[in-house]
């Protein structure tokens, strides 16, 4: 070839070097020498990098560090600016003063391990448990506050860094990771609800902990077995357990990583080269990590509860008499005598799950018999007290004779104490359960009829196996009606208003000896004619509290539906969420105080809403293509649908759906952690149309999208921060009527 023929020249020399140059024979190898001084810029050039490039390497340690201090600073400015009790730090915060001065209490919206984080909060800053946190009061000087409130944004802050990692984990791209993590770091419902002595903030943490645990755990899925998996298995349970001992709704985020399990492990079934051992160990890794792991995370929260709270407290009747009776400072049990007579004066608990009280009251039903109402009621008083009198075939009773012991199979009377009626039922049925029929209170000491016997039955007893005695807290009986034949049952079903949402009592035909409804105990007693006894003194057993506290707290929570007759203007409908329709006053609107208000940033509320719908065209529009026979995606292309775009969308729908269905009221943060998948959607699809795309059109659109966010987020930062004075200076943000921000 010509080439070969022509003469070999010294890199780096010039037109001047040109009678340096000698010829050299094609066939000799051609020795290239470099000067010095390019050697030396090469060797610079290798050592000294540009700043862009420094950035770019070290990007994965400096923007999550930027992106975290930015989070603390948000969550952290002026946080202390209004000094009085706001929003629902009247609940929580009270719920903390309990632990701190170990008082039972019952709360029907969350599980303990929140609660026990705003008591520990409370205890590092010093506090006593001695302030009562009524709603729109002022803090006193003694109780540091901006410290519990700090505590709390702490949880929310660290939210942002993970939201960064969680978009790694998920493959997205630089500009696609940057813009989750801003969109997390400049939404302001996200900031404002941090603020506060409130769960939200544990909440979000343990939905993005348990997402970002299991985005990590995915992408060891070619490492099964190695330290790695196992690291980000048993994280991903330990989350799991923390954010369902928060509150129930993390019951949600553990549903997105079972219906990820049952796929994950339905493909490995359908792997026929797969070991049937290493299946095995698979799913017993699952198990383990996954079910086992979290419930005992569970478990714990509800032990440290137990242990903490062991004096009385306001929330006992929710629980067994037993439970209470070895309540420091506890009138349950304490003194009443052992065994129970005729003649006795007793309240008598319902055994089932989240039982009452049996109970009557001078109201009657307003339609059926038109009797005297009886339900079953947790607040104890006096409407809660009855007294045991013989069955009116007994003609020689005496009052005054020596005192008779009640036991299995006897036939007896129960006289309300403040009415003097006796507890009755008779064919008509029940207001509610209509299968049932009715329980009232009917009569008095003399008059009445043979619908007024009701016959014991014991089923158990925790102190003896001697059933021929019904002995106060430990001995579980049933009552049945002796004319027909129904059982006296309290089935956590709720009254209307008429009947105060107290516990609706039937007499139901269905003998199911194990229906814990249909049990009942004498937890308190009296009678002068019997010796005092100590019968607090048997435990009720762990497990058995815990499902007790469980069930109590399901079906409370189940029982918190819209009152027709009650005006909630904090209240909002499920559809008025993804379109940020409406917002929240968190406060008084009076002039004098800070004033916040939830509201999102709209550009992420109604990109992420809109991103949901563009993500089910998108998916729709790949399946009709791949019908028609189009291969335009690769195996990668659709695991990076499924995994960071598909299943961020169940997470939404698994989050927000329950709200949809449910009766229960409901208010605008309830959207928060359905909104964190939505965001996770919104940054895929950005990333999947964008990927393919010129630079310049990539970097406009996401510098567009960049600076919109941050924009929005300070336009509306006064909502997040306090807004003090005239509520009118603020109208400028009140771009709907429904943003009730100003009432100009």
């Amino acid at each position: 070839m010509a080439g070969t023929d022509r003469a070999a020249v010294v890199s780096g020399a010039d037109v001047g070097d040109a009678v340096r140059r000698r010829n050299v024979a094609a066939s000799q190898p051609v020795a290239v020498v470099q000067k010095p001084e390019a050697e030396y810029l090469k060797k610079t050039a290798q050592k000294s990098p540009s700043f862009l490039d420094v950035l770019d390497q070290w990007e994965w340690l400096f923007a999550p560090l930027i992106f975290t201090a930015l989070a603390f600073f948000t969550r952290f400015y002026k946080i202390g600016l209004s000094p009085i009790v706001t929003w629902d730090e009247a609940h929580f915060g009270k719920f903390g003063s309990h632990y701190l001065k170990r008082e039972f209490y019952f709360d029907v919206h969350a599980t303990p391990a929140g609660k026990l984080l705003v008591g520990l909060s409370g205890y590092l800053a010093g506090y006593n448990g001695s302030f009562e946190f009524k709603s729109g009061e002022t803090y006193p000087e003694e109780l540091n506050y901006t410290f519990m409130r700090q505590f709390n944004a702490f949880w929310g802050a660290v939210c942002v860094p993970m939201a960064y990692w969680t978009a790694k984990e998920l493959n997205l791209r630089r500009p696609a990771v940057w813009l989750v993590t801003l969109m997390v770091l400049c939404e302001n419902s996200y900031t404002t609800i941090s603020r506060f002595i409130l769960l939200d903030s544990m909440l979000l943490f343990g939905t993005v902990a348990t997402t970002l645990c299991w985005a990590k755990f995915h992408s060891q899925r070619k490492n099964s077995f190695e330290p790695e998996w196992f690291l980000w298995l048993f994280m991903t349970g330990l989350s799991i357990g923390f954010v369902t001992s928060i509150k129930l709704v993390g019951l949600f985020v553990t549903a997105l990583v079972g219906l990820y399990t049952i796929e994950d492990l339905w493909r490995k079934f359908g792997d026929t080269k797969l070991p049937v051992t290493e299946l095995a160990a698979h799913f017993i890794a699952r198990v383990v990590g996954l079910i086992i792991l979290p419930f005992l995370v569970y478990l714990l929260s509800f032990a440290i509860h137990f242990a903490v709270l062991t004096n009385s407290g306001p929330g006992d009747a929710q629980m067994s008499s037993l439970f209470q009776a070895n309540l420091r400072g506890t009138e349950v049990g304490r003194d009443s005598p052992l065994e129970v007579a005729f003649g006795s004066r007793v309240t008598i608990k319902n055994m089932g799950y989240g039982g009452g009280l049996l109970h009557s009251h001078v109201q009657t039903y307003p339609e059926g018999s038109s009797q005297q109402q009886v339900t079953c009621y947790h607040h104890k008083d006096a409407n809660n007290d009855w007294f045991f009198y013989p069955n009116r075939r007994s003609e020689d009773y005496n009052a005054e004779a020596e005192p008779r012991f009640i036991g299995d199979k006897d036939t007896i009377r129960l006289i309300h104490a403040q009415t003097g009626r006796n507890l009755h039922s008779h064919e008509i049925a029940a207001p509610v359960t209509k299968a049932d029929k009715e329980v009232s209170c009917y009569g008095n000491m003399t008059v009445g009829d043979e619908k007024d016997h009701w016959k014991i039955e014991v089923i158990s007893d925790a102190a003896s196996r001697d059933r021929s005695r019904v002995r106060t807290l430990t001995t579980g009986f049933r009552l049945k009606h002796e004319v027909l034949g129904c059982y006296l049952r309290a089935g956590n079903t709720n009254l209307p208003q008429w009947g105060f949402k107290q516990i609706e009592v039937t007499c139901t035909k269905e003998n199911k000896p194990r229906d814990t409804y249909t049990h009942w105990n004498i937890e308190a007693h009296t009678n002068e004619k019997l010796p005092p006894g100590d019968p607090g003194k048997y435990r009720s057993p762990f497990f058995k509290d815990f499902l007790h506290l469980n069930v109590a707290m399901m079906t409370s929570n189940n029982a918190l539906v819209p009152d027709p007759d009650k005006q909630d203007d904090l209240a909002s409908q499920w559809w008025q969420w993804p379109i940020l329709n409406v917002g929240l006053r968190m406060c008084s609107w009076d002039d004098s105080i800070v004033k916040y208000f939830l509201l999102g940033n709209p550009l992420v509320y109604w990109g992420t809403t809109a991103g949901l719908g563009v993500f089910g065209v998108l998916v729709v529009w790949y399946l009709l293509r791949w019908q028609r026979g189009y291969k335009e995606l690769s195996e990668d292309d659709v695991d990076q649908i499924v995994y960071a775009g598909l299943y961020p969308v169940i997470g939404w729908f698994l989050h927000y759906l329950p709200f949809v269905v449910m009766a229960r009221v409901t208010y605008v943060h309830h959207y928060y952690p359905a909104l964190y998948f939505a965001i996770l959607t919104f940054g895929f699809l950005v990333d999947w149309f964008l990927r393919n795309q010129k630079k310049a059109i990539q970097y406009s659109i996401y510098a567009i999208l960049d600076a919109t966010v941050i924009g929005l987020y300070i336009f509306f930062m006064p909502i997040c921060w306090g807004m003090t004075g005239s509520n009118k200076q603020y109208k400028y943000m009140k771009w709907f009527d429904s943003w009730r921000m100003s009432d100009a």
